[in-house]
């Protein structure tokens, strides 16, 4: 079951404004959500509704309004418990952090969506979009190993949903990546990328599915064509993947205008008319996330050779590195003071966790105390899941304190902490409720499963080895469960009650006869 599955409200609009978008038609897309925004009150239709907005400014490029929709978002998306929303939102942010130049802020809402969308346990059609927009974002950065591991997910996802896999063939992602190479001087690397990527749009038509290649997909690919021609691959044209012709798709779409105009310029190389083509780029207004700020100077370079004039193509080829080297050191500037944060940031955490970690932790056995208990038990059932607590009591520890002292009466305790820790379910709370009296709490649990669990920690406490501990006094364990009904009432109420239960169980555990 999908996101939208769980939405109540206008789901019909909310499907068209995606395939609106699918469409490259964007703009339609965000006057579409904007008369749902106007007359929806369920908050999940809302959430999805400004998301999917914020997508749509992004695809028009409309830079000015992104900060805005960011924060409208956040504040829909922040309460609901939906990680493919928290991923697809910090993806789209990463997207237009980029756009705004705040690298920073880019890369956290990077890590952000790669966490959130790796906890959506979902293989649909909403988190396969969304893993293709945070691969966008990685290849806008130039992470394109990142971006590439991202859209496989993506089409992995996709076709788990049933989406063909050429809708995510990712032609841009794999063009970034052969730009990026050719404005670092390896035009080599770069022509064979763009060899692979007109390998696949041929596999497409050969197979008779080019069809169903989103539109912005086939400006990409019209661009891989033209550039190929532009570093001297011939020129193929009259067919379907004549570069003329998939360059005037792309719809309303902000890059693939960008990607028309220097398309432009890479056919004019490749036509022989590199002085029209310089014309072109003195004209042409793109922008520099596209295909990065050194893509216009390396193809000025490019159009000054095919005219003769190499001290022209050499200045231009040295501002195209310079201009893929500030990235680079943008980037490292980012990752640097990022580092120096986050060691702050540890370093203050660590204080503040010594005294908290004082106020919730019983420094007898290191485990959680009663407060921290109450807590942790506060913050499952608010999840409403399913709880189910046991008292465990020793059986035989006055004896211990009478015969052997109190010293060794902490050492009983502290071993007893151990073992019951040991032998708990992933997941499973261990807590020191005081004196001798440990609480178990279960997640996702029920008696069936919490009779397991005192089966193994009545067995893991009678193998221990106490007879070189406290000789001749031997130790052993009571234990009583109970669920916790939050359902109804106020919740300490709740807890209360399962405490009276557990702790009625454990005493009548401590009467039964136990196997020897």
């Amino acid at each position: 079951m999908g996101w939208l599955d769980r939405v109540d409200d206008q789901v019909d609009a909310l499907r068209r404004a995606r395939a609106l978008q699918e469409a490259s038609r964007s703009a339609e897309a965000c006057g579409l959500l904007e008369a749902v925004l106007r007359s929806t009150t369920d908050p999940n239709t809302r959430a999805d509704a400004l998301v999917q907005r914020l997508c749509a400014l992004i695809n028009l490029g409309r830079t000015a309004e992104f900060t805005g929709a960011i924060e409208e978002a956040s504040t829909a998306v922040r309460d609901l418990p939906e990680p493919y929303l928290h991923g697809h939102l910090n993806a789209l942010a990463a997207l237009a952090a980029h756009h705004q130049g705040a690298l920073d802020r880019c890369v956290t809402h990077l890590v952000r969506a790669a966490r959130a969308l790796g906890a959506a346990e979902e293989r649909d059609r909403d988190t396969a979009w969304g893993w293709h927009d945070l691969a966008m974002a990685y290849s806008y950065l130039s992470f394109h190993g990142y971006a590439l591991g991202a859209i496989e997910r993506a089409r992995q996802h996709g076709l788990a949903a049933g989406l063909p896999e050429e809708v995510f063939a990712a032609p841009g992602i794999r063009l970034r990546n052969a730009v990026a190479l050719d404005h670092n001087g390896d035009s080599d690397g770069c022509l064979r990328v763009l060899r692979d990527i007109a390998i696949d749009l041929n596999r497409f038509v050969r197979d008779g599915r080019s069809d169903r290649i989103r539109p912005s997909s086939l400006a990409a690919y019209g661009y891989a064509a033209a550039r190929r021609a532009a570093l001297g691959d011939p020129l193929e044209t009259g067919t379907k993947t004549d570069p003329v012709r998939l360059l005037a798709h792309g719809g309303d779409s902000a890059r693939a205008r960008d990607m028309r105009q220097l398309g432009q310029v890479c056919l004019a190389v490749a036509d022989g008319r590199p002085i029209e083509a310089i014309t072109r780029l003195d004209t042409a207004l793109v922008s520099n996330e596209t295909l990065g700020a050194a893509e216009p100077s390396r193809l000025r370079s490019i159009a000054y050779a095919r005219a003769g004039d190499h001290v022209a193509a050499h200045r231009a080829d040295r501002m195209a590195f310079r201009l893929a080297a500030q990235r680079n050191d943008r980037l490292r500037d980012v990752y640097i003071d990022g580092i120096a944060a986050r060691i702050d940031h540890e370093e203050m955490r660590r204080e503040a966790a010594r005294y908290e970690g004082e106020a919730l932790t019983d420094p007898l056995t290191g485990l959680p105390n009663r407060r921290r208990l109450e807590r942790y038990i506060a913050s499952v059932t608010s999840r409403g899941e399913r709880v189910v607590i046991g008292v465990c009591d020793l059986d035989g520890f006055k004896a211990v304190n009478t015969t052997h002292g109190h010293h060794s009466g902490d050492l009983v305790l502290q071993r007893i902490a151990g073992v019951i820790n040991r032998v708990m379910r992933r997941g499973d709370f261990v807590a020191r409720y005081g004196g001798d009296e440990f609480v178990v709490v279960l997640s996702g649990a029920g008696m069936t499963e919490a009779a397991e669990v005192a089966r193994r920690i009545h067995a893991a406490v009678r193998t221990e080895d106490w007879e070189s501990l406290v000789p001749g006094t031997p130790v052993g364990v009571s234990i009583g469960f109970a669920e916790v009904d939050g359902a109804h009432g106020a919740l300490r109420d709740a807890l209360g009650t399962a405490f009276e239960i557990a702790d009625r169980e454990m005493l009548r555990a401590k009467t039964r006869p136990r196997a020897s």
